[in-house]
């Protein structure tokens, strides 16, 4: 199928830059003809080409499931493309379909050499990229809510079965509405540190283990060799231009890592490390 370069103009990725652009783009994608069923990527790999959906249907699956059914004109996966960002879903091929594909470093030597071009083209998916932002940020704040009120429900449920006559389920009750609501507290939830804000933990014996998420109970370690759940521990938490002195139990040990619950802070101390968790939030927060 043949494809104008006024047709991209369709696509918001592609706002604002020159039909004359758009064409040496376009020259330098390859058709790609694709039979019904033929994988594009699957889940968990490393994007390796940007892919434009000219022809035929493609579907996005997530566990099993179609998520989103893309038509032409379309872009594939564009964010991971750009971004490096391993894909989150497998695409398949619903129907015959052409692809227009261009491999990610051929792009960027594209974009090198038209900065006129890699400008627009950047500045329409910061575009993108910040109004997902806001409406995943809107969606998360009506989760939110929807927690609180479930909390508060949890905690007058808890007292009523606690003040009725005691039955044979009361005490079961009880003891699952109390791990439910422990497990909703907001120390529970933890952010990854980004590369500029890393976090690490020193250990007695010097070794440094990298800390993959943290909140103000707990965090998390990439792995802590000798050490089993219930163990405790006392270590310093590494932070830029800082070091906090910490100890804590583990918690739990699985593959994505060793969680461990945090004692109580002496006031210096606590207040350091929430100077470092309000930096590394503000990452996931739109102001």
């Amino acid at each position: 199928m043949t494809i104008r370069p006024a047709d991209l103009h369709a696509i918001p990725l592609f706002e604002g830059i020159t039909e004359a652009h758009l064409a040496e783009l376009l020259e330098g994608m390859e058709h790609v003809k694709l039979a019904p069923g033929e994988v594009l990527f699957e889940a968990g790999t490393e994007p390796k080409a940007f892919m434009l959906l000219v022809q035929g249907a493609v579907a996005l699956e997530q566990e099993g499931a179609v998520r989103f059914r893309l038509t032409p004109i379309a872009p594939i996966g564009e964010l991971g493309a750009l971004t490096g960002l391993y894909r989150s879903t497998r695409a398949v091929a619903t129907e015959e379909s052409e692809i227009l594909r261009i491999g990610v470093s051929a792009l960027m030597r594209f974009f090198e050499s038209h900065g006129d071009v890699a400008f627009p083209f950047y500045h329409n998916l910061l575009k993108i990229v910040a109004a997902k932002v806001h409406r995943d940020d809107k969606r998360l704040e009506e989760m939110r809510s929807n927690l609180i009120r479930t909390q508060k429900a949890m905690k007058e449920l808890r007292e009523r079965v606690l003040e009725a006559e005691e039955t044979p389920i009361s005490k079961a009750v009880c003891d699952t509405l109390d791990q439910l609501i422990e497990q909703n507290r907001r120390g529970h939830y933890m952010v990854a540190p980004a590369y500029a804000l890393s976090t690490s933990v020193r250990l007695d014996t010097g070794m440094l283990i990298p800390v993959s998420a943290i909140s103000e109970r707990f965090l998390q370690l990439t792995h802590l060799p000798d050490k089993k759940v219930g163990d405790e521990l006392s270590f310093v938490l590494v932070v830029p231009n800082d070091e906090i002195p910490v100890s804590g139990k583990i918690h739990k040990m699985d593959a994505d890592g060793v969680v461990i619950g945090l004692d109580l802070l002496i006031e210096q101390y606590a207040k350091k490390l929430a100077e470092h968790l309000t930096r590394v939030q503000m990452l996931d927060f739109v102001v």
